[in-house]
């Protein structure tokens, strides 16, 4: 990898899986790609996993926040952390992998002709395995709201796998972003979009976590429901920052 690369990670309670996942991301990775896992002090003890890692492996940082405060706000302080350090390719992805660490690579090689790279669930097909068919139609149904409401010209609106380059986040007022869960995610992309950045999609197949206990819930889906037609109308008053 010749640019600068890092992939975020937020935790709560992952314990079991962040020790999984640092394993294989250095496997396959080594030095050439770095790790920073924000972690909302869990229970668990999720840190001291981390700083076990960080002992042997320089390229393993971990970015401690006092109480649990939101997906959306872990990649907020993760993406500062990364501009400060003059990264050119930043990725986000999931502990629990539902994210293939095998897809990196695939990403970092597809953002050399684009400026957002998404792991997409819903290109070309469905690629979702071990979800309830109750939540997989909510998130189906979900992507097709956003998109119809949003204009954006992608599949996978609400995808939590992803690379961006630099110049994107460092475009983003990413102090106003104050939305969490599939709400961060359509933010992101749309303002994205809205700058004028180009966006493609990369299929993916998402496994549903096997450790662990998902965040999803109502407040999160009711968020996304309604901060599309605010993004939208943000948008028509050129009020997006």
């Amino acid at each position: 990898m010749k640019e600068k690369a890092i992939v975020i990670v937020p935790t709560y309670n992952e314990a079991k899986n962040i020790k999984r996942l640092l394993d294989e991301i250095l496997k396959l990775y080594g030095n050439q790609l770095d790790i920073l896992v924000v972690d909302d002090n869990s229970p668990d003890n999720t840190a001291d996993v981390v700083r076990s890692f960080m002992i042997q492996n320089p390229n393993v940082f971990l970015l401690l926040r006092p109480r649990k405060s939101g997906l959306g706000t872990a990649y907020v302080d993760g993406f500062k952390f990364a501009l400060s350090k003059n990264y050119e390719l930043i990725l986000q992805m999931d502990a629990d992998f539902s994210h293939n660490p095998k897809d990196l690579k695939r990403l970092i090689k597809k953002s050399k002709n684009a400026d957002v790279v998404i792991g997409s669930r819903y290109i070309n097909g469905v690629r979702v395995l071990n979800w309830p068919i109750k939540r997989l139609f909510l998130s189906v149904y979900a992507n097709l709201y956003a998109k119809l409401i949003t204009g954006l010209p992608i599949s996978d609106t609400t995808g939590g796998f992803k690379c961006f380059r630099k110049q994107v986040l460092e475009s983003i007022n990413l102090g106003s972003i104050k939305s969490n869960g599939y709400a961060f995610q359509i933010e992101l992309n749309f303002k994205a979009y809205k700058k004028g950045f180009k966006l493609v999609e990369i299929p993916i197949v998402f496994n549903d976590r096997t450790e662990g206990s998902s965040k999803m819930n109502k407040k999160i889906v009711f968020e996304a429901a309604w901060k599309v037609w605010y993004l939208r109308l943000q948008s028509i008053l050129g009020l997006l920052d």
